[in-house]
């Protein structure tokens, strides 16, 4: 719900910008791999360490590259398979680091092994999430189904948490307990949103092998 929306809203404000990127020479290609290593960089240099309001900060300058690249690729008729596949691939490497940065801060200094195992389940969950929909549609089913959490809720619920909770260096009073609260939500959502898509493409496989299957549009023909 909130690609959906937020996307078209800041695709519109980020087009100027886009522009001007495409006069200076830079290619989207470049805006990709520049947002993804920002991004990477701001989660497992500062989270760790539990600087999460800075972190945060810097993550969330890079990480609306992702729409800007696609802007880019638009605006100058070049978008490509490969385009794709990169900034979908390198989605991944970002959403990874951001959960990875909080694992090894509840790993080391945050001492609370259960919410390390809880952003590394939010990790894997994330990557699975997407991977049952890209393998669902490379054997050609839809998975029409809008997920509980996606990607972008997953992103914005955590980011606005972590720097929410790093007030709590600034002098800010039990603030530092949301991204806990954060963690939990987007796992539970995630594991919610993974089974809708199971539950989906199986139903839609059913669908497609009894349309396929022989006489099955035969059938289906002479009882309508």
């Amino acid at each position: 719900m909130l690609n959906k929306y937020a996307r078209a809203f800041f695709t519109r404000v980020l087009t100027p910008f886009a522009a001007l990127l495409l006069r200076l020479g830079i290619s989207p290609d470049a805006v990709t791999l520049v947002g993804t290593g920002g991004v990477v960089a701001g989660a497992l240099v500062f989270f760790p360490l539990g600087e999460f309001f800075w972190g945060t900060v810097v993550i969330t300058l890079f990480v609306f590259s992702d729409l800007v690249d696609g802007n880019m690729a638009r605006q100058a008729g070049r978008s490509s398979r490969w385009g794709a596949f990169l900034d979908s691939t390198l989605d991944r490497v970002a959403d990874a680091a951001i959960f990875g940065g909080l694992a090894l801060w509840y790993a080391g200094r945050g001492e609370d092994l259960l919410l390390c195992a809880i952003a590394i389940f939010c990790l894997a969950s994330g990557q699975v999430v997407s991977y049952t929909k890209a393998r669902g549609e490379s054997i050609g089913l839809p998975v029409n189904v809008n997920g509980l959490v996606e990607r972008a809720e997953r992103l914005v619920i955590t980011l606005v948490a972590a720097g929410l909770a790093g007030l709590h260096a600034f002098g800010v009073p039990g603030i530092d307990i949301l991204l806990p609260i954060a963690l939990w939500i987007v796992a539970l959502g995630s594991a919610v949103t993974l089974g809708q898509r199971m539950v989906t493409v199986r139903r839609e496989a059913a669908e497609a092998d009894a349309a396929s299957a022989p006489g099955g549009g035969a059938a289906e023909g002479g009882a309508a």
